[in-house]
């Protein structure tokens, strides 16, 4: 049942991506272009988003397990460290220079785009380096 629920629920975030835009790069690019002929229209959708998460967040806080049965797994860190700093401009300016973030890049590679495909490829060859590194950090 729980499986059927998650596909269900990636289902509609696909979709919600799709209507929104989100999977079409140059829409993406128009709005990052904010010296150009910037689309602001994706401020919307990732203003929605903020909203409908704060509030899910919120919820998510006074319980102790899922809907589903599960344990409630909720990020407990709030410091702002380097590998955050560093993650978080690698994944801006990839976003800027591809037009995809993963969700995206995953509903677009569903629906046969081959530029998804080469994005795709190369998240996943970024995050197998990443965890090699990570493990020859630790050993």
């Amino acid at each position: 049942m729980a499986s059927a629920i998650s596909f269900l629920c990636g289902l509609i975030f696909g979709i919600g991506l799709i209507i929104a835009g989100m999977a079409n790069p140059a829409k993406v690019l128009g709005f990052l272009d904010l010296a150009g002929r910037w689309d602001p229209s994706l401020a919307f959708v990732m203003g929605g988003a903020i909203a409908v998460g704060l509030i899910a967040f919120r919820f998510a806080k006074k319980r102790s397990r899922t809907w589903l049965g599960g344990p409630m797994q909720l990020p407990t860190r709030r410091d702002i460290d380097p590998p955050l700093v560093w993650g978080s401009l690698l994944f801006g300016a990839g976003w800027g220079v591809a037009g995809f973030c993963p969700g995206p890049a995953l509903t677009a590679l569903g629906a046969g785009s081959g530029p998804a495909l080469i994005f795709v490829l190369a998240m996943l060859a970024g995050m197998g380096i990443f965890e090699v590194l990570q493990r020859r950090r630790r050993a």
